[in-house]
């Protein structure tokens, strides 16, 4: 047997729904890697013979491995900060009210139309760095604060670009209908016009968006105007996504099912219905727990429906400057424990095999699997449940992404 190389003296949370134990686990395990993918994976018992003096071999030391982490929703290019807005919150004032005084998300905006794209990428780079070090090997990062083509253009430009210069995957989401720019406060239809015809042929002309997704929430765009935009974006060949239910219940969801969106996100006020939609759509739901934490909401998802309806749960950081500044997906593991209720074994489900598919990239990462990308890392751990349980001591030890052992930055 060739292969590139071999991990021995491991256990492998596979993650891998076809493998009925917890976490898909394979106890004293082996994994073989070839040409950048999985070749083999099972008991080390089992494992084939193969030229032990030509074959790289790793040893686990009785560690953890398990897929690369995927953070799928973040806003991870901007520029400035929301420090003021956090400090009003806390005197009382709601994201609302402060999304109304024109701050929120136009304050960011303002501060990304004033940076060049060499500054926006030096902090979507340290931000980056951040993940990588806690085994983070895909993410998904929306553009969104700029409200205009050349800025939209300029922040999926500079998401592009790090994905090529950085050894992490970076899926990137056109969110022009984020929010209503101040030029066009009073005709939010007028600016739903310019995101369909001359933001989005933009975006395509230069192949920088795999999604679309739009804000769908009364302090944003209405059903119509959600609408108008997913179509859009579909009939353009790409997949779509919603912010949806996070402040009210306004049917979103049921309508992103009806297209046949990826996921939808946020949704604290979803309702059974719109539960049943999604359901029976195949979108997942992607939980946000950052920023639940971060605004101090009361409003908890419907982590029990979702389980009736067997819906996927994907955890992610939504990382932004205004709601959930949390450059941290392991973190997010223990917040969907800690506030949501879910079980070590499905936050981790939420940042592997179910973020895969939000992004529509299963086929191809989020598992150990015979035949898909080696993205994987090794934990100094005793148990999977252990990267939910605690937080502050980075347990990653090594990422391997692409078939190559990748030096983590410091």
């Amino acid at each position: 047997m060739s292969w590139d190389q071999v991990w021995i003296d491991v256990n492998v949370a596979t993650m891998d729904t076809n493998i009925q134990e917890a976490y898909g686990v394979i106890p004293q395990a082996a994994i073989a890697v070839k040409d950048g993918k999985i070749a083999w994976v099972g008991p080390r018992s089992e494992l084939p013979e193969f030229d032990v003096l030509a074959t790289p071999v790793y040893r686990g030391k009785g560690g953890w491995i398990t897929p690369g982490l995927i953070d799928a929703h973040t806003h991870l290019v901007f520029a400035g900060n929301r420090a003021n807005e956090f400090e009003q919150r806390l005197q009382g004032a709601t994201y609302a009210e402060i999304a109304r005084a024109g701050g929120g998300i136009i304050s960011t905006v303002n501060a990304c139309r004033d940076a060049d794209e060499a500054e926006l990428f030096e902090l979507g780079r340290q931000r980056l760095n951040a993940l990588a070090r806690e085994g983070v090997t895909t993410v998904e990062i929306k553009s969104g604060y700029g409200l205009n083509t050349e800025t939209e253009l300029k922040l999926l430009r500079v998401a592009r670009e790090l994905g090529e210069h950085h050894h992490i995957d970076v899926s990137t989401t056109f969110l022009g209908a984020h929010a209503i720019p101040p030029e066009y406060k009073d005709n939010a239809d007028a600016y739903i016009d310019l995101v369909i015809n001359d933001m989005l042929p933009a975006v395509i002309a230069e192949n920088l968006a795999d999604a679309v997704d739009v804000f769908c929430e009364n302090i944003a765009f209405n059903l119509e105007q959600t609408e108008r935009v997913l179509t859009a974006a579909k009939q353009a060949g790409l997949q779509i996504k919603l912010h949806a239910e996070q402040l009210t219940n306004m049917g979103g969801s049921a309508l992103a099912a009806k297209l046949g969106a990826k996921s939808v996100d946020h949704i604290e006020f979803l309702d059974e219905a719109g539960v049943k939609a999604i359901s029976e759509s195949g979108t997942c739901a992607t939980l946000l727990p950052g920023a639940f934490y971060f605004l101090r909401e009361t409003q908890l998802p419907p982590i029990d429906l979702l389980r009736q309806y067997k819906v996927p749960m994907v955890i992610a950081s939504d990382f932004n400057p205004g709601s959930s500044p949390i450059c941290s997906t392991l973190l997010m593991l223990n917040m969907a424990c800690t506030l949501f209720r879910l079980t070590p074994e499905e936050a981790l489900q939420g940042v592997t095999i179910n973020a895969a598919k939000a992004l529509g990239i299963d086929n191809n990462v989020g598992s150990i699997t015979v035949g898909k990308q080696a993205d994987f890392c090794l934990w100094d751990i005793t148990t999977p449940a252990q990267l939910a349980y605690a937080y502050g001591v980075n347990l990653c030890k090594t990422v391997v992404k692409n078939g190559q052992v990748v030096a983590l930055p410091n």
